[in-house]
């Protein structure tokens, strides 16, 4: 990542909260010209600094569930065969090789219970090499952000 200014900072946390700003709308927040704010914009996209520019729906439309998977053995390629299977799966919104009791933590986005159980099948049931695996339903979405520090 290349190193950021105070303004890249500032920059960065303008567009996670709104991409849909005009470059001018944004230089005056920032205090550059638009043709400045463009040229930063190009650059965080040549660089990986942003990969893609996305629409974000309202989690209450789905219901979200967090799942935790624990595999049975702990080679590299069951994490891999158990990987390539969950991400064949759209319903799969996140997937986190974590430490601790579980191996991953899935987070599956349905528009409801009756399809929460096929795709849990689908994704978990019938994943290879799966030990056990546990599913909290998202009661109420406190917060949910794809916002990352910009600092």
């Amino acid at each position: 990542m290349p190193p950021f200014d105070d303004i890249d900072r500032h920059l960065l946390a303008l567009l996670q909260e709104d991409s849909t700003r005009t470059l001018a709308s944004l230089g005056t927040i920032v205090g550059l010209s638009p043709s400045a704010v463009k040229r930063r914009i190009d650059r965080y996209h040549a660089t990986g600094v942003i990969t893609r520019t996305v629409a974000v729906l309202d989690p209450r439309a789905s219901l979200i569930a967090i799942c935790t998977v624990t595999l049975d053995r702990e080679s590299p390629a069951a994490h891999q065969e158990f990987r390539a299977h969950a991400l064949a799966n759209p319903h799969v919104q996140q997937l986190y090789n974590v430490s601790g009791d579980a191996d991953y933590v899935v987070v599956l986005a349905t528009t409801g219970m009756e399809q929460h159980r096929e795709v849990a099948d689908r994704v978990l049931k019938s994943a290879p090499n799966i030990r056990r695996y546990t599913t909290m339903f998202a009661l109420d979405p406190v917060r949910t952000t794809l916002v990352l520090p910009a600092d």
